[in-house]
């Protein structure tokens, strides 16, 4: 039987300690303490975890605003995956290849798909980021259909610019074209 493992920038970056009864921090599972954290990180640079995972679990405003207890677990992942993991890179947590293998061919290896190449006859499933790119979290501007992020007023680096599925334009930046829902 294989054995996979897969880490969330939320549970990278955050502790319990940083939760408050904010809704936007409920997640499952819970954010863990300092040394828990820590671990995490271990994990990416000796092997252990697989993939880096958005965790994506959009809920809306309405949902998330029932309170810390009725609130429904989960945050949102998609768009502050990338940017959180080039920060991994440059804290020198790990190096900017095992990013990429973190967030491509470690998943698609997890999942049994052929995925997270750029060899010849692989599907064109591209991600062309501008990694130097700063910007603030802020909810109401996010992509997604839901803005519960548990990262709002964050300045992050790291911005994606054109995003290939199957060789076709799906999203890109200068358009400012939506999410393709194809």
């Amino acid at each position: 039987m294989a054995v996979t493992c897969e880490v969330t920038p939320h549970h990278l970056f955050l502790t319990a300690e940083d939760v408050h009864g904010d809704p936007n921090m409920k997640m499952n599972p819970p954010l863990r303490n300092e040394k828990d954290r820590r671990a995490l990180l271990d994990g990416l640079s000796d092997g252990a975890v697989d993939a880096i995972a958005s965790d994506h679990a959009p809920h809306t405003l309405e949902a998330k605003g029932r309170g810390f207890e009725k609130a429904p677990y989960g945050v949102t992942g998609l768009e502050t995956m990338l940017p959180l993991t080039l920060r991994l890179v440059r804290e020198r947590h790990i190096s900017l290849t095992r990013a990429v293998e973190l967030l491509t061919r470690g998943p698609a290896r997890a999942l049994g798909i052929a995925a997270g190449t750029l060899k010849p006859g692989a599907p064109a499933d591209i991600t062309v980021v501008d990694p130097d790119q700063l910007w603030r979290v802020i909810p109401s501007r996010m992509k997604s259909r839901s803005r519960n992020t548990a990262f709002a007023g964050w300045d992050l680096r790291g911005k994606t610019q054109w995003t290939l599925a199957g060789g076709r334009v799906v999203y890109s930046a200068r358009r400012r074209a939506q999410w393709s829902r194809s």
